[in-house]
């Protein structure tokens, strides 16, 4: 497994070994061991999976402690643009975001520590998005940030002004407004 740091402290991508043969490929999609040996000690207690039609915008979501999430991103079929935003007030990238073509072809994988709010564009036809969970969901403690927030000015990689959200989605507060507790 390969690890690759970004500029966001604590985020990182990962990307599995793969193998590769006439009759298809094989890797392990997580590996307890292998990422602990790689500094990342993380017990996963949740795994959510989606399905979604291209330009779907779902995100950008977030639990505030206790029940803060760290998750860890995959796409099992076609592609995606995979948004973070750091809620982290005492963290120097506080604020900015970090965006990653996630896609079932490239196996890569977004680790996302707790204090980050995620969301995720559909590139493709449609996509099938899994992540692992370390905190079961807890909708008294969940948040959200709109989408669309010209402050952080997002590319989601589509035009927005065709882009499928979800009425929880489209009433969620801007940046400065959300109720984060990290």
């Amino acid at each position: 497994m390969n690890i690759e740091e970004t500029f966001i402290k604590d985020l990182v991508v990962l990307t599995p070994d793969f193998f590769e043969d006439s009759r298809g490929y094989f890797f392990e999609g997580y590996n307890k061991n292998k990422l602990s040996t790689l500094g990342i000690s993380v017990d996963f207690v949740q795994d959510n999976q989606s399905f979604s039609k291209k330009d779907t915008i779902r995100g950008l979501h977030y639990q505030n402690p206790p029940y803060a999430q760290t998750k860890l991103v995959r796409v099992l079929q076609g592609e995606i643009m995979d948004v973070v935003v750091d809620l982290r007030k005492a963290s120097p990238t506080y604020g900015q975001h970090f965006g990653i073509c996630l896609t079932a072809d490239n196996k890569k994988q977004l680790l996302v520590p707790q204090g980050f709010a995620h969301g995720f564009s559909v590139l493709s036809e449609t996509a099938v998005v899994l992540y692992k969970c370390d905190q079961f969901y807890n909708k008294a403690s969940e948040g959200g940030i709109c989408f669309d927030d010209v402050a952080l000015n997002i590319d989601w990689g589509m035009d927005l002004k065709v882009a499928i959200v979800s009425e929880k989605d489209l009433v969620l507060p801007d940046f400065q407004n959300c109720n984060s507790k990290f």
